[in-house]
């Protein structure tokens, strides 16, 4: 069990939260959500103990372990990965490392055969001998194959890097797991396995994300961090998201419809609490839902950015026709006699590991690229909006403020005007006057989305637009694109976003071609599995 007791964290410039009293017990997930800035990674870092709290305390079982997904992907560049995975377990790991010093020592004296026969109990107890092949198996479920389980670090890529640590952080049984955007970098198999690895987990886990299927897979609670405060809600994120939403609706209609708005609320918390999880948790956590009271329900002070888009005109039947492209990129082919053919309505998702086909397929598309072999061809009535994956080039070395940047690209020039769009993306005040070049990662994606709206254009085309955003934007950005009437092409590692928005998923492998399915993305990966594809 992990206690916090009156914690508060101040800074000069203000109180991040304050008086915060919570218990997280074994078996159960909790998902830490917060807007950008609202200290999610901040309270992790407290309960590991990397930052002392302006008061309170955060106490640890007298027999538990607490394991954390570490952040730096150079830490261990000279250690091999079955070494780094290893050390997730400190006291077996430091067992291990005596005994192979004292077997290795050429005078091993009577007094070494003694702390040998020592430590060779504690490695028992610990269930040392099985260390390894749990090592390989939590390396393995992550898609490190075994031929480089025993690599160097140094020799991995940032993304098998990311698998390690998340490997070393579940390694050993540890009573208390806290990760950190454990999902980032991974792929859809990888997600998979660690949805089912942590359902199935006894230990108390925290857990920040911004991935939604993630959260609403594995989450038994919801950890809100707003208005300075820190507070738990039994549910997934589902859960936590539409109760607000019903709470502030009948907040706001308190004195209209009020005894309707509560029946509707309580007939939501029954049908969610019928509504069983595939997990063994999920009788539990019926009767945690059962126990809500209206009184429970989470209030928010987040703000959603308004994304919608509106095609000045509507595009014919012929959308785009792409024809054998071919482009290799840095000594890889990543596409390879790809053709497909884009009908009216449809938006695509482009999903699998081939980011780098992905990119440069939308650059292609937006003309930015030229093909080495093959053809494509709008149809005579679209017209394209581009969303690249690095936007750093529309920033870098502009002197201007968000106005100016915005004024740009908009056929309207009044401040006026560029004000009331600013706000609806959140920029309110005199932070319109902020320089555009110092913009945090989801400022410059907001800004990017706005510049697309103003194209008024009937094809969408997205790479990796929800990097960088927090889970309201990724909210409202979903459904604007949803209920574009236009065509959209994007590609996301977020597994909700891409259900909500595609009708239609190709998957672009190295090997060649594309797998082109209508449907979602939820039947596409069914439909894959069935093939065993």
């Amino acid at each position: 069990m992990l206690t916090v007791t009156d914690v508060s964290l101040q800074f000069s410039t203000g109180t991040l939260y304050k008086h915060v009293d919570l218990k997280f017990t074994p078996g159960n997930c909790y998902g830490i959500i917060g807007a950008n800035g609202a200290g999610k990674s901040t309270f992790l870092r407290i309960l590991s103990g990397q930052i002392e709290p302006s008061t309170g305390s955060v106490t640890l079982g007298p027999d538990d372990r607490m394991s954390v997904l570490e952040q730096d992907h150079f830490k261990y560049d000279d250690c091999t990965v079955m070494d780094v995975v290893l050390r997730g377990n400190p006291r077996l790991y430091e067992i291990m490392q005596e005994k192979d010093a004292l077997y290795a020592k050429p005078d091993f004296s009577d007094a070494d055969g003694e702390r040998a026969a020592e430590l060779e109990g504690e490695f028992a107890e610990m269930d040392g001998w099985e260390a390894e092949t749990q090592a390989a198996q939590l390396l393995s479920g992550l898609g490190v194959p075994v031929e480089l389980h025993e690599a160097v670090m140094n020799t991995l890529t940032e993304r098998q890097k990311v698998k390690v640590l998340l490997a070393k952080a579940l390694f050993g049984s540890p009573s208390v797991i806290l990760l950190d955007e454990p999902t980032n970098g991974l792929d859809l198999e990888s997600v998979e396995w660690l949805e089912e690895f942590l359902i199935d987990c006894d230990a108390t886990i925290l857990v920040v994300s911004h991935d939604r299927h993630f959260l609403n897979a594995v989450c038994t609670h919801i950890v809100d961090i707003d208005y300075n405060q820190v507070k738990l809600y039994a549910g997934n994120y589902d859960f936590w998201y539409e109760s607000s939403q019903l709470f502030q609706q009948l907040v706001r209609n308190q004195n209209k419809k009020k005894e309707e708005k509560i029946r509707e609320l309580q007939e939501f918390i029954r049908r969610f609490s019928a509504n069983k999880s595939k997990s063994k948790q999920a009788t539990s956590r019926k009767k945690i839902l059962d126990s809500i009271t209206l009184e429970e329900m989470p209030a928010s002070s987040r703000k959603y950015p308004y994304v919608g888009f509106s095609p000045e005109r509507e595009a014919g039947k012929d959308i785009l026709f792409v024809d054998g492209l071919t482009k290799t990129v840095d000594g890889v082919k990543v596409l390879d006699n790809v053709s497909f053919i884009v009908n009216k309505g449809d938006k695509i998702a482009l999903v699998g590991d081939n980011e780098a086909g992905h990119t440069a397929l939308m650059q292609i598309l937006a003309g930015e690229l030229e093909p080495d072999a093959g053809s494509f061809k709008w149809g005579v009535s679209t017209s394209q909006a581009f969303f690249p994956r690095d936007n750093s080039p529309f920033f870098e070395g502009f002197e201007g403020n968000l106005i100016e940047w915005m004024r740009q690209y908009s056929d309207d020039p009044a401040e006026t005007y560029l004000r009331g769009f600013l706000g609806r993306m959140l920029f309110s005040g005199d932070e319109v006057f902020k320089p555009a070049s110092v913009l945090s990662g989801g400022e410059k994606v907001r800004c990017m989305l706005s510049r697309m709206m103003m194209t008024h254009a009937n094809v969408l085309v997205l790479d990796q637009p929800t990097n960088h955003l927090d889970l309201e934007s990724i909210q409202a950005l979903a459904g604007g694109l949803a209920a574009f009437p236009g065509n959209v092409i994007v590609a996301s590692h977020d597994h909700q976003f891409l259900d909500e928005v595609a009708n239609r998923i190709i998957e672009i492998p190295l090997s060649g071609g594309c797998l082109d399915r209508t449907g979602s993305y939820d039947e596409f990966i069914a439909w894959k599995k069935e093939r065993g594809l």
